[in-house]
């Protein structure tokens, strides 16, 4: 069995989408940690991605699972695993 991080990837949000919604939308697949959209330090808009961090690996999954692909205010999101910056 592989092993999933907590921490997740959440990509072509929706300008709408702030760090509340996102906890929300997430937390309907289990225990929400943080949820960070991250923001253009310029303009102080959203960039279009953020990270979730789920309690345990396994909600991790059912998140990937249930949201990847899925619409929010008329864009289909992108949900995977955050990879560890190298």
């Amino acid at each position: 069995r592989s092993f999933v991080s907590t921490k997740l990837f959440v990509g072509s949000l929706p300008w709408s989408v702030n760090d509340q919604k996102l906890k929300e939308t997430f937390e309907q697949h289990g225990s929400v940690l943080s949820a960070k959209i991250i923001m253009d330090r310029d303009t102080n808009k959203s960039r279009g991605f953020g990270f979730v961090e789920m309690e345990n690996s396994s909600d991790a999954s059912k998140a990937i699972k249930a949201l990847n692909e899925t619409e929010i205010d008329g864009r289909n999101i992108v949900v995977n695993e955050a990879k560890a910056r190298s």
